[in-house]
């Protein structure tokens, strides 16, 4: 090949290279009206009051004890809600309210879809507020809109900034109202405003301050989408006859103005993507970005009402009736008798079955297994750890001694004696260090309220009692009347015989 044609022979085009990464595209929610919006306003102002307002409910204990009716006292190792009293050692308890939860989310989602995401959720109730407080203060969709396309002057950094302020006493409130569940909530407000609080008590409110002010503010539908694990397996819990948001696509289409001959409802007037807090469109269907909120539905609603047609466009549906109601509809044109075949070949959906049932079933078993736990516990319970270095000891003459460690956990708030009654073989004494006896020789230990305490006690086979090399035993508590209170059982250790 000559110079000249390796100089004109054109070189191949290096391929463009491909980025995985996408620019988040801000998502500017219209304001809508209707019964969902309207059911989601209140849902809101109820979980907003709930949490703040707790805090300063009072619940009368007893002298020294906390009288805040919702706490965790971590100091005490106490976890308060109104006339329950959790200890440490019944965190089992916390465990069955985690498993119910759970359970019972699996059920509402089987049954209703993303309810919890689209009406309860924490992050859904707070930028539901962050986002009033924008529209507020900058305008509805559009405005926003025209405001972040403008050049920054004076009026638009009042308006952000009078915005963002608003969304740091929001979450400045959120982070107060945390704190409160941790201690006495008049007590750490004034610690908090007059700078007497602890280091990790600033430390928490700053950090549940940045934590809403960033997710509310800024993530919003982000979080949604990418850091919250439950889109990628709520698949798992819905069915044929969940009842989701829908768009009825079957009515719907095809799609054209209003006016046009032949053309199904939907004149794709997108409404429902503008109030769309995730920027989904729902006539594509179930997607994981969709949180099952329902805004849509009142802003289709609204564009039916307004060409005099009849809502329901969207709707809570399940794919069961939108299957039934395409198959019904598919041979008309679009028109009411097609409406009409459509809605009348819907059924009302199924909410007991198989898969709810087992929800059901788990809910009752566990919750009954709580309840009953926590009627039957008792207020005063002994732990008894025997001491194993040694395992006993041979005394100078001949006796065998074990020691253990009596714990008495005492869940009232009044104290109290009892006398120690060891059962086992007969010809064993039991004697407790430092402790009184009773008028039949019985140890007494003495019980403080609200707390544990702790005793030594020593058991003795005197020289002569031939015993097996490991003897069951049980510690009982007798009250001032003789009843048995409690008891523990424990074994006698000693030689080969």
């Amino acid at each position: 090949m000559s110079k000249v044609e390796a100089k004109d022979k054109v070189k191949p085009a290096a391929p463009e290279s491909t980025s995985l990464y996408a620019d988040r595209q801000k998502v500017y929610p219209k304001a809508v009206a209707g019964i969902v919006r309207r059911t989601k306003w209140l849902i809101l102002c109820l979980c907003l009051g709930a949490y703040y307002v707790v805090p300063w409910l009072r619940w009368d204990r007893g002298p020294g004890a906390p009288d805040q009716a919702v706490l965790v006292d971590m100091q005490n190792a106490r976890l308060y809600f109104f006339f329950v009293e959790i200890w440490p050692q019944e965190v089992y308890y916390l465990t069955g309210l985690l498993i119910l939860g759970a359970i019972g989310l699996f059920m509402a989602t089987s049954l209703f879809g993303r309810v919890w995401c689209g009406f309860t959720c924490p992050q859904t109730v707070w930028t539901d507020l962050f986002m009033l407080v924008e529209r507020w203060i900058q305008g509805d969709r559009n405005a926003r809109m025209k405001l972040d396309q403008q050049p920054w002057g004076f009026g638009k950094v009042v308006k952000k900034a009078a915005t963002h302020a608003v969304w740091l006493l929001i979450a400045a409130a959120t982070g107060g109202a945390w704190i409160m569940y941790f201690a006495d909530a008049p007590t750490v407000v004034r610690q908090v405003l007059t700078g007497q609080a602890s280091t990790g008590t600033y430390f928490f409110f700053g950090l549940f301050t940045l934590t809403t002010y960033v997710f509310a503010g800024w993530a919003r539908e982000q979080l949604c989408i990418y850091m919250c694990p439950w889109p990628r397996f709520q698949a798992a819990m819905l069915d044929e006859n969940s009842l989701v948001v829908t768009y009825r696509d079957w009515r719907g289409e095809p799609r054209g103005k209003a006016k046009a001959a032949g053309m199904g409802d939907c004149v794709d007037c997108a409404a429902c993507v503008n109030v769309c807090p995730t920027g989904v469109d729902i006539r594509e269907g179930i997607q994981m970005a969709c949180i099952g909120c329902g805004l849509c539905i009142d802003a289709c609603d609204d564009i039916m009402g307004r060409l005099d047609r009849p809502h329901g466009l969207i709707g809570f549906e399940t794919w069961t009736n939108l299957d039934a109601s395409s198959r019904a509809a598919a041979p008309l044109p679009p028109g009411p008798e097609r409406l009409k075949a459509g809605m009348a070949a819907r059924r009302v959906p199924r909410f007991i079955r198989a898969r709810t049932l087992v929800y059901l079933g788990v809910l009752a078993t566990v919750g009954g297994v709580m309840l009953g736990s926590y009627v039957l516990r008792t207020t005063l319970s002994l732990a008894v750890i025997r001491e194993r270095a040694p395992l006993f000891v041979r005394l100078s003459d001949g006796a065998v001694r074990n020691a253990y460690n009596l714990k008495l956990a005492n869940k009232l708030r009044t104290e109290g004696d009892f006398a120690l009654v060891l059962e086992g073989p007969a010809g064993l004494q039991v004697v407790v260090q430092d402790a009184p006896q009773d008028g039949q020789g019985r140890p007494l230990v003495h019980s403080r309220g609200d707390g544990i305490s702790q005793w030594r006690a020593l058991v003795t086979a005197p020289a002569g009692l031939h015993l097996a090399e490991s003897v069951p035993v049980s510690f009982r508590l007798l009250d001032a009347d003789g009843h048995v209170v409690t008891s523990t059982a424990s074994v006698f250790l000693g030689p080969k015989p």
